[in-house]
Order: structure tokens, then C-alpha cells, then sequence
């Protein structure tokens, strides 16, 4: 059995968000895959409060044997639910779009979340990072209105680049495929191709993920 947790980091409707769709359409896709169980984590549907100092404060109380109480409560039954999800998967699916040249702060919060050291990586002796997720794989399903592509706009792209350093170089897991619907807004002329095109991908990753339960 193959488990797959797809988190889905867009809660625009299907027929208006591209990265909406592009997780429809790989859910349609793998749905009934045999030895393939999905499970989905919609960071928008989730109580997550954002990683900051309450964060902190309820690491310290724990420490201290305190029962949580209201925020610091919430943020740790929210961080260990986004950790349970990634620890309890073989693949994580993340399914986002670009907005405003990075990735949706709910997304951002669940990183926050299972970027840490003891989970996601720890370090050597000699103070060298080393990944604690290798065992699973990714992939990334991202859209985006514009052309990132190119060399001159490529550094403002801070949404697939941040989660391939992240999951791929900190996590450590293995990027088994990446899909990138990009230009659809800039070429209106042309994004029905496009899109159709990108979503014909999609569905190549999902059977490239459950073609792994015979691999």
C-alpha cells in the first residue's frame, strides 16, 4: 500500500484556480488506483495559527509540564497534525499556486510547522545538516498567471523554488515529479492550450505515483 497526502494550498474554486483544478485532476486520476490509499490536507480548511512567539511559548510550557491552554493549545494540536500527516505518507502531493511571487501563507504555516530539527533534519557533530525524510517522495503541482521560466524572471519566483530547497534539500525527499502550468494569463490567447496541456501532466504524475505500489 501506497500512502499519498496531498496538500492542497489553494481554496479558490476549481473553475477559477488553475492549482484548484490541477489538484482535482490529479485526484480524479489516482482516485481507485489499486494499493494506493489518498488522503487529503487542505492547509486553508485547517485551524493553524501562525508559527511565532506563542509557538515558542508553548514549547516552553510543555518543557515546564503546563497544561496549554487557547492559542499555544491549538498551535501544538495543529503541528502535530501536520507532522502525523507527513510521517504517516510515502508521497506528499503539494498541490499551490504563485501568488505575489511566493507561496499562500497557510502553506507557509504548514512548512513552518514540519520544518524543524528532530523531525524533518537534524544536525551532525560537526554541525552538517542532515535530512530525516529521504524514505518519501514529493511532487509539486504548481501554477502560475505569468512566465517564470525565463532567466530574467526566474529570481523572482519564490513559490516552486522555496518548496524544492525545502522539501527536496532540508527534507530530503525525492521530487518524483514537478508540474508547472505557467503563462496562461500573460498568453490569454493561448491558455486553454496551455492549461490542458499542463493538466495532461498532472495525470502523468498520478500514475507515476501509483505505478510506485509495483516498484
Amino acid at each position: 500500500m501506497t500512502n499519498v497526502l496531498v496538500v492542497k494550498a489553494n481554496n479558490r474554486p476549481a473553475d477559477q484556480g488553475v492549482s484548484s483544478k490541477m489538484y482535482e485532476v490529479f485526484m480524479n486520476e489516482i482516485e481507485g488506483k489499486e494499493g494506493v490509499n489518498v488522503s487529503t490536507f487542505d492547509v486553508f480548511a485547517e485551524d493553524m495559527p501562525y508559527f511565532g512567539q506563542e509557538t515558542f511559548n508553548a514549547y516552553g510550557n510543555l518543557a515546564a509540564g503546563k497544561e496549554l491552554e487557547g492559542v499555544e493549545a491549538r498551535l501544538i494540536a495543529a503541528q502535530s497534525k501536520a507532522r502525523e500527516a507527513i510521517t504517516n505518507a510515502d508521497v506528499v502531493v503539494f498541490a499551490f499556486p504563485l501568488w505575489n511571487g511566493t507561496i499562500p501563507a497557510p502553506l507557509h504555516t504548514f512548512i513552518d510547522y514540519t520544518y524543524a530539527s528532530g523531525f524533518s533534519f537534524k544536525y551532525s557533530p560537526e554541525g552538517q545538516l542532515i535530512s530525516l525524510l529521504t524514505s518519501k517522495k514529493a511532487v509539486l503541482l504548481n501554477a502560475r498567471g505569468g512566465f517564470y521560466s525565463s532567466p530574467e524572471a526566474a529570481p523572482m519566483e519564490h513559490a516552486v523554488n522555496y518548496m524544492k530547497q525545502v522539501v527536496g534539500g532540508v527534507f530530503g525527499m525525492e521530487i518524483l515529479a514537478e508540474v508547472i502550468i505557467e503563462g496562461h494569463n500573460a498568453n490569454s490567447a493561448k491558455a486553454d492550450e496551455i492549461k490542458e496541456a499542463g493538466y495532461a501532466a498532472v495525470k502523468e504524475a498520478a500514475n507515476k505515483v501509483a505505478s510506485l505500489v509495483n516498484a
